[in-house]
Protein backbone atom coordinates (compact mmCIF):
# COMPACT_ATOMS: atom_id res chain seq x y z
CA UNK A 1 0.00 0.00 0.00
CA UNK A 2 1.47 3.24 -1.31
CA UNK A 3 0.66 6.73 0.57
CA UNK A 4 -0.29 9.30 -2.42
CA UNK A 5 -0.85 13.15 -1.63
CA UNK A 6 -3.02 14.80 -4.58
CA UNK A 7 -3.34 18.47 -4.67
CA UNK A 8 -6.55 20.36 -5.87
CA UNK A 9 -8.34 16.35 -5.01
CA UNK A 10 -11.57 18.07 -4.49
CA UNK A 11 -12.95 17.82 -7.97
CA UNK A 12 -12.06 16.97 -11.57
CA UNK A 13 -8.63 15.16 -12.29
CA UNK A 14 -7.97 15.17 -8.73
CA UNK A 15 -10.66 13.74 -7.39
CA UNK A 16 -10.68 10.92 -9.90
CA UNK A 17 -6.61 10.32 -8.83
CA UNK A 18 -8.37 10.30 -5.27
CA UNK A 19 -11.03 7.65 -6.32
CA UNK A 20 -8.38 5.44 -8.16
CA UNK A 21 -5.48 4.95 -6.00
CA UNK A 22 -8.28 4.27 -2.89
CA UNK A 23 -9.51 1.57 -5.45
CA UNK A 24 -5.85 0.49 -5.76
CA UNK A 25 -5.95 0.26 -2.12
CA UNK A 26 -3.82 3.02 -1.33
CA UNK A 27 -3.62 5.42 1.39
CA UNK A 28 -4.90 8.97 0.03
CA UNK A 29 -4.30 12.19 1.54
CA UNK A 30 -6.27 15.25 -0.47
CA UNK A 31 -5.37 18.28 -0.02
CA UNK A 32 -7.71 21.24 -1.34
CA UNK A 33 -8.85 24.67 -0.40
CA UNK A 34 -13.14 23.42 -0.02
CA UNK A 35 -13.58 19.86 0.20
CA UNK A 36 -16.60 18.86 -1.64
CA UNK A 37 -19.11 15.87 -0.93
CA UNK A 38 -17.91 13.59 -2.42
CA UNK A 39 -14.19 13.21 -1.77
CA UNK A 40 -15.21 14.00 2.30
CA UNK A 41 -17.08 10.31 1.39
CA UNK A 42 -14.30 8.77 -0.78
CA UNK A 43 -12.37 7.62 2.19
CA UNK A 44 -9.58 9.87 1.91
CA UNK A 45 -7.96 12.09 4.62
CA UNK A 46 -8.71 15.30 3.70
CA UNK A 47 -6.91 18.63 4.27
CA UNK A 48 -8.65 21.70 3.18
CA UNK A 49 -7.58 25.56 3.35
CA UNK A 50 -4.35 24.66 1.18
CA UNK A 51 -4.15 27.38 -1.18
CA UNK A 52 -1.43 26.51 -3.19
CA UNK A 53 -1.39 29.58 -4.65
CA UNK A 54 -0.48 31.01 -1.30
CA UNK A 55 2.86 30.45 -0.07
CA UNK A 56 2.52 31.63 3.53
CA UNK A 57 -0.65 29.15 3.53
CA UNK A 58 1.40 26.24 2.58
CA UNK A 59 4.32 26.80 4.78
CA UNK A 60 1.91 27.22 8.07
CA UNK A 61 -0.29 23.83 6.61
CA UNK A 62 2.23 21.00 4.99
CA UNK A 63 4.82 20.78 8.07
CA UNK A 64 2.13 19.48 10.09
CA UNK A 65 2.25 16.30 7.63
CA UNK A 66 5.87 15.77 9.19
CA UNK A 67 5.17 12.32 10.34
CA UNK A 68 3.50 11.10 7.05
CA UNK A 69 5.76 9.06 4.64
CA UNK A 70 4.90 9.78 0.99
CA UNK A 71 5.63 7.32 -1.71
CA UNK A 72 3.65 9.57 -4.43
CA UNK A 73 3.02 13.36 -4.80
CA UNK A 74 0.42 14.50 -7.43
CA UNK A 75 0.85 18.60 -8.08
CA UNK A 76 -2.65 18.62 -9.69
CA UNK A 77 -4.12 22.02 -8.80
CA UNK A 78 -4.19 24.37 -11.56
CA UNK A 79 -5.82 27.49 -12.61
CA UNK A 80 -7.24 28.74 -16.62
CA UNK A 81 -7.75 32.04 -17.69
CA UNK A 82 -8.33 32.95 -20.94
CA UNK A 83 -5.92 36.11 -21.80
CA UNK A 84 -6.02 37.84 -25.01
CA UNK A 85 -3.48 40.33 -26.56
CA UNK A 86 -5.69 42.72 -26.47
CA UNK A 87 -7.59 41.81 -23.19
CA UNK A 88 -5.18 40.49 -20.68
CA UNK A 89 -5.45 40.69 -16.75
CA UNK A 90 -1.88 41.37 -14.60
CA UNK A 91 -3.40 39.82 -11.88
CA UNK A 92 -5.24 37.13 -13.64
CA UNK A 93 -1.77 36.14 -14.91
CA UNK A 94 0.67 36.32 -11.95
CA UNK A 95 -2.40 34.20 -10.07
CA UNK A 96 -2.05 31.58 -12.56
CA UNK A 97 2.05 31.80 -11.92
CA UNK A 98 1.34 31.38 -8.49
CA UNK A 99 -0.81 28.54 -8.68
CA UNK A 100 0.57 26.73 -11.79
CA UNK A 101 4.21 27.05 -11.46
CA UNK A 102 5.26 27.74 -8.02
CA UNK A 103 3.03 26.50 -6.14
CA UNK A 104 3.78 22.71 -7.04
CA UNK A 105 7.70 23.96 -6.61
CA UNK A 106 7.05 24.81 -2.95
CA UNK A 107 4.54 22.26 -2.18
CA UNK A 108 7.24 19.91 -3.27
CA UNK A 109 9.95 21.73 -1.31
CA UNK A 110 8.15 21.69 1.88
CA UNK A 111 7.19 17.91 1.42
CA UNK A 112 10.90 16.54 0.42
CA UNK A 113 11.95 15.33 3.45
CA UNK A 114 8.91 13.16 3.72
CA UNK A 115 9.24 11.49 0.30
CA UNK A 116 10.54 8.11 0.43
CA UNK A 117 13.66 6.50 -1.39
CA UNK A 118 12.15 5.52 -4.76
CA UNK A 119 9.44 7.90 -4.36
CA UNK A 120 8.03 9.91 -7.31
CA UNK A 121 6.22 13.18 -8.08
CA UNK A 122 4.04 14.22 -10.89
CA UNK A 123 3.27 16.93 -12.08
CA UNK A 124 0.07 17.95 -14.04
CA UNK A 125 1.13 20.10 -16.63
CA UNK A 126 -0.21 21.06 -20.48
CA UNK A 127 1.05 20.70 -23.75
CA UNK A 128 0.05 24.66 -23.78
CA UNK A 129 3.08 25.17 -22.09
CA UNK A 130 4.80 23.75 -25.31
CA UNK A 131 7.18 26.04 -26.86
CA UNK A 132 6.93 24.15 -30.10
CA UNK A 133 3.12 23.40 -30.00
CA UNK A 134 2.13 26.72 -29.55
CA UNK A 135 0.65 27.13 -33.56
CA UNK A 136 -2.68 29.42 -31.66
CA UNK A 137 -1.26 31.78 -29.67
CA UNK A 138 -3.20 33.77 -26.78
CA UNK A 139 -3.85 32.16 -23.47
CA UNK A 140 -0.82 34.28 -22.21
CA UNK A 141 -1.10 33.83 -18.42
CA UNK A 142 -1.81 29.87 -18.50
CA UNK A 143 1.10 29.27 -21.28
CA UNK A 144 3.59 30.91 -19.25
CA UNK A 145 2.66 29.60 -16.01
CA UNK A 146 2.74 25.92 -17.66
CA UNK A 147 5.90 26.41 -19.77
CA UNK A 148 7.61 27.60 -16.19
CA UNK A 149 6.26 24.36 -14.56
CA UNK A 150 7.61 22.49 -17.06
CA UNK A 151 11.23 23.69 -17.04
CA UNK A 152 10.62 23.80 -13.23
CA UNK A 153 9.72 19.94 -13.52
CA UNK A 154 13.13 19.50 -15.19
CA UNK A 155 15.34 20.92 -12.43
CA UNK A 156 13.55 19.06 -9.74
CA UNK A 157 14.18 15.30 -11.80
CA UNK A 158 17.84 17.00 -11.62
CA UNK A 159 17.38 18.10 -7.54
CA UNK A 160 15.96 15.08 -6.73
CA UNK A 161 17.56 12.08 -8.38
CA UNK A 162 20.55 11.87 -5.46
CA UNK A 163 17.31 11.23 -2.95
CA UNK A 164 16.00 8.67 -5.59
CA UNK A 165 13.03 10.36 -6.39
CA UNK A 166 11.17 10.51 -10.20
CA UNK A 167 9.94 13.40 -11.43
CA UNK A 168 7.03 13.44 -14.27
CA UNK A 169 5.69 15.85 -16.27
CA UNK A 170 2.34 15.13 -17.00
CA UNK A 171 -0.11 16.55 -20.06
CA UNK A 172 -3.90 14.78 -18.76
CA UNK A 173 -4.58 15.46 -22.45
CA UNK A 174 -7.86 17.69 -22.94
CA UNK A 175 -10.43 16.64 -20.00
CA UNK A 176 -13.79 17.08 -19.34
CA UNK A 177 -14.13 19.06 -16.44
CA UNK A 178 -15.28 21.97 -15.09
CA UNK A 179 -12.46 24.17 -16.01
CA UNK A 180 -12.97 23.58 -19.61
CA UNK A 181 -16.84 23.76 -18.68
CA UNK A 182 -16.54 20.25 -19.64
CA UNK A 183 -15.55 20.55 -23.17
CA UNK A 184 -13.20 17.75 -23.26
CA UNK A 185 -12.93 14.86 -25.69
CA UNK A 186 -12.10 12.69 -22.77
CA UNK A 187 -13.20 11.40 -18.96
CA UNK A 188 -11.13 12.17 -15.62
CA UNK A 189 -11.67 8.71 -15.75
CA UNK A 190 -10.10 8.12 -19.09
CA UNK A 191 -7.47 10.50 -18.33
CA UNK A 192 -6.58 9.29 -14.26
CA UNK A 193 -6.17 5.68 -15.74
CA UNK A 194 -3.81 6.69 -18.04
CA UNK A 195 -1.71 9.46 -16.26
CA UNK A 196 -1.68 6.80 -13.77
CA UNK A 197 0.37 4.20 -16.60
CA UNK A 198 3.02 7.02 -16.98
CA UNK A 199 3.41 7.24 -13.31
CA UNK A 200 3.99 3.50 -13.08
CA UNK A 201 6.24 3.55 -15.84
CA UNK A 202 7.95 6.57 -14.64
CA UNK A 203 11.87 5.63 -13.78
CA UNK A 204 15.10 7.44 -12.40
CA UNK A 205 16.00 6.82 -16.31
CA UNK A 206 12.63 9.08 -17.83
CA UNK A 207 12.55 11.32 -15.06
CA UNK A 208 12.15 14.58 -15.78
CA UNK A 209 10.37 13.73 -19.46
CA UNK A 210 7.52 15.75 -20.86
CA UNK A 211 4.56 12.78 -21.57
CA UNK A 212 0.97 13.06 -23.22
CA UNK A 213 -1.15 11.01 -21.07
CA UNK A 214 -1.18 8.58 -24.09
CA UNK A 215 2.23 7.94 -24.14
CA UNK A 216 3.61 10.02 -26.39
CA UNK A 217 6.66 11.92 -25.74
CA UNK A 218 5.72 15.67 -26.08
CA UNK A 219 8.07 18.56 -27.64
CA UNK A 220 9.33 21.44 -25.10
Amino acid sequence: MATVVITGANRGIGLEFVKQYIANGDKVVALCRNTSDELSQSGARVIDNVDVGNPECLEKILPTLHDLKIDLLINNAGVLANETLEDMSAATIEYQFRVNALGPVLVTQLLKQQLTKGAKVALITSRMGSVTDNTSGGRYGYRMSKAALNIAGVSLAHDLKPQEVAVAILHPGYVQTEMVNNGGDISPAVAVERLMQRIDELTLNNSGTFWHANGEVLPW
